[in-house]
């Protein structure tokens, strides 16, 4: 698998991960916002969403922080 792709995949699942629980901590904490099913639902959406832009902003953030170290 290319680095790049493995790279946005895993913040993907970070992604996924941290809004599923920083959902259950408000559950515990207070009371559920959304049910399980909403919240994998959500989930999959955010994980979608930091998958894409790490893929995406990768290359961008990688140019940036060399343009940054040569000054």
């Amino acid at each position: 698998m290319n680095p790049r792709v493995r790279s946005a995949v895993l913040w993907g699942a970070v992604g996924f991960l941290a809004f599923l629980v920083l959902t259950q901590g408000y559950a515990l904490l207070v009371e559920p916002l959304v049910s399980i099913t909403q919240a994998v639902l959500v989930a999959v959406a955010v994980g979608a969403g930091a998958g894409v832009g790490a893929y995406v902003l990768e290359v961008r953030v990688v140019r940036w922080a060399a343009r940054r170290a040569d000054e």
